[in-house]
């Protein structure tokens, strides 16, 4: 006979309050991620746009 699902008994405040906090923290991080990730892309585009200073890059024979 199969088994009947059982709700699981209901969460201490306490718990519930940390579980927040942790996902809040969490939630903050990965935004703070995203923006350094962005600026950090934006000022790597802005380098390469701007034309290298002094003699042009040229391929370098393999030192094998």
């Amino acid at each position: 006979m199969p088994k009947t699902p059982k709700s699981s008994p209901p969460k201490p405040p306490r718990t519930k309050a940390n579980r927040a906090k942790r996902r809040r923290l969490a939630h903050l991080l990965r935004l703070a991620v995203q923006k350094e990730k962005a600026e950090r892309a934006e000022r790597h585009a802005g380098i390469r746009r701007q034309p290298r200073a002094g003699r042009p890059r040229t391929r370098r024979p393999s030192r094998r």
